[in-house]
């Protein structure tokens, strides 16, 4: 299904989680970076309803060798995870430290571009050439060489994670068949 150029998508879905909401990144965005390191966001995801209608908060990723961003709501999630661990606690420090302490709050020019400071590009290992991936309620940029060679890789552990997800499934749809005092 393709959305119209400028709709939102509306997921309503079910589990314990409710609906999902709207204003979530999605899909992967081919740009380049200028000589200024300005980076042309993509309109879907400047958007009110994921908290990134003004600019953006930017930072090294925790999780990968790339930059990670987003709104309101990605800022929400990592003050929540932190703030559920004790303070002094040595996990909540080096949270505060790498989130906090690394983040970059970036506005958007007139032209819908954030520029990236030269320390995180830097320690991004960007090029001129990036990829923007949207995961949720944040995105990375990521420098295209590295992003296609971590892609494979990636699929191949999403496409295990399904299989595994599938026969746990199966194994406990049979345990609810089998008669009973039958055992394993």
């Amino acid at each position: 299904m393709v959305a119209p150029p400028g709709a939102r998508w509306d997921f309503k879905g079910g589990g314990s989680q409710g609906p999902i909401r709207q204003g979530v990144f999605l899909s992967t965005f081919e740009k380049q970076l200028d000589g200024k390191r300005r980076l042309l966001i993509p309109q879907e995801f400047r958007t009110a309803a994921n908290g990134a209608e003004h600019g953006v908060f930017c930072f090294f990723s925790i999780e990968s060798d790339c930059l990670e961003a987003g709104g309101e709501k990605l800022m929400a999630e990592y003050v929540s995870m932190i703030e559920e661990l004790p303070f002094g606690d040595d996990l909540r420090t080096a949270l505060e430290e790498t989130f906090f302490a690394g983040q970059r709050p970036l506005a958007y020019d007139g032209g819908g571009r954030i520029t990236l400071p030269e320390h995180l590009c830097q320690e991004a290992g960007l090029g001129e050439d990036v990829v923007i991936v949207g995961l949720g309620s944040r995105f990375q940029i990521w420098d295209r060489a590295r992003w296609n060679a971590r892609r494979d890789e990636r699929r191949a552990l999403a496409r295990q994670a399904v299989r595994e997800r599938g026969e746990a499934g199966r194994k406990a749809l049979l345990a609810g068949r089998r008669p009973a005092g039958e055992g394993a």
